[in-house]
């Protein structure tokens, strides 16, 4: 199918009156032309795909490269700067496949169910001295951000007093108004705190990530540099993200009250209803970024080697060729499982079963012990992020 004339804009604005929806030219693009160029930057024209089945084609497909600084890579700016290799997804195979298999077993079944009593813990504290505040309270600040946050450090063996500092060198990572230069420095900070902290764990070994980790570069498997940067990593996207689905997740449910019931009615329903919230929501907003290394078709289109595809991932999780009536929150939805809100293919996020695990404990929790609970402002009044890669709000007032 040729692409449209003239070549539409990329945008990542979701609607004003919808801010929970994708940008609605893009679901009649997926319609229309599910495979068509869209102008990114001046000279840059990559392709955009909306469709659930040729986003699943693209991203498992060994044609596609990830890495940011291929030529022809769909960067939204120019002068990117090449990821450390401890941020793998940003990496192809060998050095993707050699980082992630340093933390497969971290995120294993078995382990993150071992995590789950501190995850109950840690939200029952926080909602505990969340509910002995008074008048509105910020969701964002005392409960959404602090939960992961508290999460990760525990799983990484970082101290939790210096959250704020790794919170605040996140920022640059996703924003899509950050200069290369800005960028760069918060790579440097945090890779420069976590390569101490990777040093001090061989004299101070704990249970935890970063001590492995520290075993791995003594091993000769990695080097400090590869272990302090795979800290950052998991510290920036452990927090961020999971703390938006949470914030999110509320607003949704909140303007859902009738589905609230199935969040409650125990773990195989709430497992369930988190995976329908993912596809319904999916954070990421700016779509997964793939370069051709080779020519290949995808749904009728040739992709040339070289050309960039924008992955609509939010798009194609509301396609009505695969999911039915997707626009609607269905909690028991059968198939949500399916989504791409973590990704597809070798690139798929490592860390969902830990963010899982944490929705299916946070959300019910919030709402059994706030059954009142409901947002302190006209929804109007919500500042949305819409320059960031991931999805979500600058701060949320409650009461209850």
């Amino acid at each position: 199918m040729p692409p449209t004339s003239p070549t539409p804009a990329f945008v990542l604005a979701r609607p004003k009156d919808a801010p929970l929806a994708p940008p609605p030219q893009f679901a009649d693009l997926r319609e229309k032309s599910p495979i068509t160029r869209v102008t990114l930057r001046e000279g840059l024209s990559p392709w955009l795909v909306t469709r659930w089945e040729d986003a699943r084609a693209v991203l498992g497909s060994p044609a596609f490269s990830s890495d940011p600084n291929h030529p022809g890579a769909p960067n939204d700016r120019e002068g990117r700067m090449r990821s450390p290799r401890g941020f793998f997804a940003n990496h192809d195979d060998p050095v993707h496949a050699t980082m992630r298999r340093t933390l497969t077993r971290e995120f294993m079944v078995k382990r993150i169910a071992a995590l789950r009593p501190a995850v109950a813990r840690l939200t029952d504290e926080l909602l505990t001295a969340m509910s002995e505040l008074s008048g509105p309270v910020d969701l964002v600040e005392h409960f959404a951000l602090p939960l992961p946050s508290l999460v990760i450090c525990e799983l990484l063996g970082v101290p939790y007093e210096d959250h704020a500092f790794f919170q605040e060198q996140s920022k640059p990572l996703v924003d899509q108004k950050a200069t290369a230069e800005e960028t760069w420095q918060a790579f440097a900070n945090l890779s420069e705190y976590l390569l101490e902290l990777v040093r001090t764990k061989r004299t101070t070994p704990g249970d935890d990530v970063l001590t492995r980790l520290a075993e791995q570069v003594d091993e000769g498997v990695i080097t400090d540099q590869d272990a302090a940067d795979l800290g950052a990593f998991l510290l920036f996207a452990g927090h961020e993200t999971t703390a938006n689905m949470i914030t999110l997740s509320t607003i949704t449910l909140l303007q859902h009250p009738d589905q609230i019931p199935h969040l409650l009615a125990g773990p195989d329903q709430v497992a369930v209803a988190v995976d329908e919230l993912l596809r319904y929501l999916t954070i990421v907003h700016f779509g997964l970024r793939r370069t051709a290394v080779e020519d290949v078709t995808i749904g009728g289109v040739t992709i040339r080697a070289g050309e960039g595809v924008i992955i609509s991932i939010n798009v194609a999780n509301r396609d009505p060729e695969f999911f039915n009536a997707p626009d609607d929150l269905d909690l028991e939805r059968a198939g949500a499982r399916q989504h791409l809100a973590f990704g597809y293919g070798i690139h798929q996020c490592l860390g969902q079963p830990l963010a899982r695990a944490e929705l299916q404990i946070v959300l019910p929790e919030l709402f059994r012990r706030l059954p009142d609970l409901r947002i302190a402002v006209p929804m109007e009044e919500i500042s949305f992020k819409q320059d960031t890669a991931v999805y979500g709000v600058l701060e949320l007032p409650v009461t209850w």
